[in-house]
């Protein structure tokens, strides 16, 4: 079954701001927490914040310590009022879109006009917006109820910012007939806007559409809403297991959307379950090649050919003569430690890569004895090459498996908050791109008559840069499981905006030094080849920065595809010397 994701599915930015400030003062383990209401309208992350100890509640009496923060959906001034006096920590989470409509009521309250708020009279953010209102707002939610607000000459108009557009737009409509100089403003947020949007457009490229969110979310329902309008069949679904299996496998082409209150996991796995159906109009080879290529990317098999190929183009261009040997222990090593490591610390995968976490448990003898062969392969192949690079590929193997084992003993854990490698903070980026350049670049450096300093730095820079910058993309795009197990990735640890920066830096360091080899005689004019894999993988950050391309498969089969691009240069090169 083919499915078609949108772009804007799952967590808004004030939704995803939220869970990161939550998660981020959880994993402190400080003292209790708690929300002040549920945090998000999703029953599933309200039990995963329950596992984390956040206690979502509606009174505070009682509560002495603690941390208290403020749902994305924002309250009242008189609410804010009594939280501050409660003498707990409080964090305020507020959606910043949230708190301009707030800022509008206020200010425009205060100058003497009537706010009219057009969203559901008993959802929190409407509650919220209310208090700033002085107690003259008026809530209403169809056309039909303009007639019912007070004769006025000065009024103003704004919305839920969840609000559906086309219904907003009608209601301003008919207030504007009653109201010509009311004050109309345009609150609903561009997420909301964007998500319905989308399901508008897919209407006319898919036979059926699935909404992944809450029954109890009013953005996910008005999605629903909107699907339903397009006239397509259209199922509203929290969980994979709400799916009515018979009546998509009739259809050949789903659509997938979500509200702005649905994790990341939650989408993958309704997704995961939509093209395991088996569509009637589906071809036997069709069928074939899609599983053939997901068995490829879930197993490791993908990236493993991907250090093969990058190995590749590490012995071109630092002026080897390509053989079979590198890039095949290259592969070996790479493998075998992305598997057995998925199985040593498989909390985050739970919920980063659910598919993967699935596939593992299904094919895990498998993957187990994989694993095991290809550490024998890699140790037999350096075995061959002398004993200087047989003890470097063990040390290697040793170390990668050493990463997710706590190594600090028991009784002295309370000294050192770090009992595994992993645990240090950014230390999986850093390690993992060490690891590749060193099994790609360093260990021909221990064969005999190989030494070449200024070569081998030029190229083990250029290995590490990529393998590097990729490693820490694939941590930005995981950020929502990282934080749910408390791993301290590089872009938790410095954030989102200051880990795209040091990875620009990182891309355009590598120009100069590659440009200098060239001129110098240090490596081969390989060097400009590798420069266009540097320029695609450069494209890849700034659509992804600029939400050209939203997080999921497509930006990183992308990124992934730089590696093979590599070696597709490599293989070119040398077929023309």
């Amino acid at each position: 079954m083919k499915v078609r994701l949108a772009k804007k599915a799952g967590f808004c930015m004030g939704v995803r701001r939220a869970m990161e400030m939550v998660l981020a003062e959880a994993n402190k383990r400080e003292g209790p927490i708690f929300t002040f209401g549920p945090l998000i309208h999703n029953k599933q992350v309200l039990d995963l914040l329950e596992l984390k100890d956040v206690t979502a509640v509606e009174d505070i009496t009682g509560l002495e310590e603690g941390t208290l923060l403020i749902r994305a959906h924002g309250i009242s001034p008189r609410q804010r009022g009594i939280l501050r006096s409660s003498g707990l920590k409080i964090i305020d989470a507020t959606c910043p879109r949230v708190a301009r409509v707030q800022a509008i009521i206020r200010y425009h309250t205060n100058k003497g006009y009537t706010p009219v708020i057009v969203g559901d009279k008993d959802h929190a953010e409407v509650t919220g917006l209310m208090g700033y209102g002085n107690g003259r707002a008026r809530v209403i939610n169809s056309p039909s109820e303009v007639s019912d607000l007070p004769e006025t000459d000065r009024l103003f108009v704004v919305a839920q910012t969840t609000h559906n557009e086309e219904s907003y737009r009608e209601i301003t409509d008919a207030i504007k007939k009653r109201y010509p100089a009311a004050l109309v403003f345009d609150t609903i947020c561009d997420a909301t806007r964007d998500r319905q949007d989308e399901v508008r457009a897919m209407a006319g490229n898919v036979d059926g559409i699935v909404v992944v969110g809450g029954y109890h979310s009013g953005n996910t329902r008005r999605l629903a809403q909107v699907s339903e309008a397009t006239g397509l069949p259209t199922f509203h679904v929290e969980t994979e297991k709400e799916l009515d299996k018979g009546k998509l496998s009739s259809m050949e082409v789903i659509g997938v959307t979500a509200g702005a209150s649905t994790p990341n996991w939650m989408i993958k796995n309704v997704v995961r379950e939509i093209e395991a159906i088996r569509s009637s109009r589906e071809t036997f080879l069709g069928r074939w090649i899609r599983q053939a290529f997901k068995f490829l990317h879930l197993s490791n098999v993908l990236v493993a050919i991907g250090a093969f190929s990058i190995s590749h183009a590490a012995a071109i261009l630092s002026g080897r003569r390509p053989d079979l040997i590198h890039p095949l222990l290259a592969f070996f090593y790479v493998y075998a430690m992305r598997v057995l490591n998925r199985f040593l610390d498989k909390g985050a995968s739970t919920y980063n890569d659910p598919e993967r976490a699935a596939f593992y448990r299904r094919h895990r003898i498998f993957l187990i004895l994989s694993g095991i062969a290809s550490i024998i392969g890699a140790l037999f192949i350096s075995f061959h090459m002398g004993p200087a690079i047989f003890m470097a590929v063990a040390g290697l193997c040793i170390l990668g498996i050493l990463y997710s084992i706590p190594i600090v003993p028991i009784s002295l854990r309370h000294l050192w908050r770090y009992s595994k490698i992993k645990d240090v903070p950014g230390s999986k980026t850093l390690l993992e791109a060490l690891a590749w350049a060193a099994i790609i670049t360093l260990l021909p450096l221990l064969e005999p008559n190989r030494i070449d300093w200024p070569t081998a730095i030029i190229s083990f820079y250029t290995i590490l840069a990529m393998a590097y910058v990729r490693s820490a993309f694939y941590d930005i795009l995981q950020i929502q499981g990282d934080l749910i197990v408390g791993v301290e990735s590089l872009p938790i640890t410095l954030g989102e905006k200051k880990t795209m920066l040091i990875l620009k830096w990182v891309v355009i360091s590598v120009a100069p030094l590659l440009i200098a080899g060239t001129i110098l005689d240090l490596v081969t004019p390989f060097s400009f080849l590798m420069l266009l894999c540097f320029f695609s993988l450069s494209l890849c950050l700034l659509a992804y920065e600029k939400r050209r391309i939203d997080p999921g498969p497509i930006i990183e089969y992308l990124v992934e595809g730089n590696l093979f691009l590599a070696g597709l240069f490599g293989l070119i090169w040398q077929m023309l010397s």
